[in-house]
């Protein structure tokens, strides 16, 4: 690949040099431009296109590169090699708000994405989650459906709170994750001030084939830090970049981030028989029954140098496993398997696996094949398997080390229910034994003032019920408050 020199003369893409970047060339000084000014259309047509379409959710958002260090051993557990005692691996985070456009205020009341990238010995391993442990579906034939509940109205273009109140009091699953949203952690000050989850449960095989069930938990070394809905209405309108803001200058001056992850391990048997599915999306475990093993520590150390190349197009997948690592029967993690890389593929283009934020830092020997901007590539190599003329390919049949049993009919259905899965349990928990009485107060607060002016019936009715199936006290408290004020 060409250098960049910036003391050489300005050039067109093509590497001639530009006679000028401030005149486009005229009949005259006065007279119209001429289409074979060929420097002003590149420049025009080039500008035209500079973006790439947004992300559909998350596509508000920044990062940073760190180094991710083994502390602990778990190899008991794992062989995946970047997990080993010891291990130092280059990584880059993204963090971002899931319902805003490219330009809305990080300080909207939001979940926040947390998407890491491991450039491992092994090919990329990729993790994506949020700064809250659950989500609000857990099927994916419902997922685009709750992404346009959260964007805009197909009339005025505006958001909707009645649009949003409607798809979550229709689809009760949603009751842990609102909980958690409505509560002080749906506003935290700062990024380095939030925790991560991988939300899904994956698995982990150790060198002799035996198998676990995780889930990872990314804990700010900071401390969490939360905003109040005050603070984050003044700062939406002062500084809507406030979160991309302080990650970018915290780093700049040397006071680098760091999160300490550890996973909750589940045998793998456990997983048929636990109280409640450890695969829905919407749940949490118990960390009385599987608590928490620390892993080691990830330190974000180096800005980007160009947002729109290592950020903007950074592409992560959790179809980016490595040996010793695997998704679950997670329908929400299976569809995401799919669709992460398939977006990628329609927003950034083909190859996007080539661009140096996504390729892997080992060498590759792909069949994939010709595509648009495909720069990495075999030369003159068979590029089929199998073939006669030396190019290695596998073709290894069997089980898989990473996979897990299955046995039924067809259908369309729900989870099998375990014996304590149920809807609102988990979110009374999280209300009622987690959140204090004034965090209770502030979420009673936040919700009415969503509700006022903005949630018209019947959906406001079921709001009322849907709270009060998550915490009856709560609800009522809810539904007085609107009733006083409205």
């Amino acid at each position: 690949m060409t250098a960049f020199d910036p003391t050489r003369p300005s050039s067109t893409e093509s590497g001639a040099a530009r006679e000028s970047d401030a005149h486009s060339l005229s009949v005259g000084a006065n007279g119209p431009l001429l289409l074979h000014d060929v420097a002003l259309v590149e420049k025009l047509a080039r500008f035209d296109r500079e973006r790439v379409p947004e992300r559909s959710p998350h596509a508000k958002g920044s990062g940073a590169f760190g180094e991710f260090e083994v502390l602990d051993d778990v190899s008991a557990y794992t062989k995946a090699d970047f997990l080993q005692p010891g291990r130092k691996t280059r990584m880059l985070a993204r963090f971002s708000t899931v319902a805003g456009e490219l330009g809305s205020p990080d300080s909207w009341r939001d979940v926040r994405g947390f998407a890491l990238k491991f450039y491992t010995q092994d090919g990329n391993f990729d993790m994506v989650g949020n700064n809250t442990p659950v989500f609000f579906v857990r099927d994916p034939m419902k997922f685009p459906d709750f992404i346009h509940s959260q964007k805009r109205l197909p009339d005025s273009g505006l958001r909707s709170n009645n649009m949003q109140w409607d798809f979550w009091t229709l689809s009760p699953e949603s009751a842990h994750q609102v909980a958690y949203l409505m509560g002080d952690r749906g506003l935290p000050r700062t990024w380095r001030n939030m925790n991560g989850y991988s939300s899904h449960t994956y698995m982990w095989v150790n060198e002799t084939g035996e198998k676990f069930w995780v889930q990872y938990h990314f804990h700010t070394d900071q401390g969490e830090d939360n905003m109040t809905n005050e603070e984050a209405a003044k700062l939406a309108g002062e500084d809507a970049d406030v979160h991309r803001r302080d990650l970018f200058d915290a780093i700049k001056r040397g006071d680098h981030p760091s999160w300490t992850l550890s996973v909750q391990i589940m045998p793998y048997q456990d997983a048929k028989t636990y109280r409640f599915n450890p695969f829905d999306l919407t749940k949490t475990w118990s960390h009385q029954d599987y608590p928490l093993h620390r892993v080691g520590r990830f330190t974000l150390n180096e800005n980007p140098t160009n947002h729109f190349a290592q950020i903007e197009q950074a592409a992560f997948s959790p179809s980016n496993t490595v040996p010793g690592t695997g998704v679950s029967p997670d329908k929400m993690l299976l569809s995401r398997v799919f669709s992460y890389p398939d977006a990628h593929r329609n927003r950034i283009g083909t190859n996007f696996n080539q661009l140096p934020v996504n390729a892997p830092h080992v060498p590759t020997n792909s069949y994939d094949k010709e595509g648009a901007m495909q720069y990495h590539h075999s030369g003159d190599a068979a590029v089929y398997a199998p073939n006669s003329y030396g190019r290695s390919y596998q073709d290894a049949q069997g089980p898989v080390d990473n996979g897990w049993e299955a046995d039924g009919e067809l259908i369309r259905s729900a989870y099998t229910l375990h014996p304590e899965d149920d809807d609102f349990g988990q979110a009374h928990q999280l209300v009622r034994s987690v959140y204090t009485e004034d965090q209770r107060d502030r979420l009673v607060e936040t919700v009415v003032g969503m509700l006022i002016g903005s949630v018209e019936e019947p959906v406001l009715s079921r709001v009322f019920q849907y709270w009060k199936n998550i915490d009856h006290e709560v609800g009522e408290r809810i539904e007085s408050s609107y009733l006083e004020q409205s």
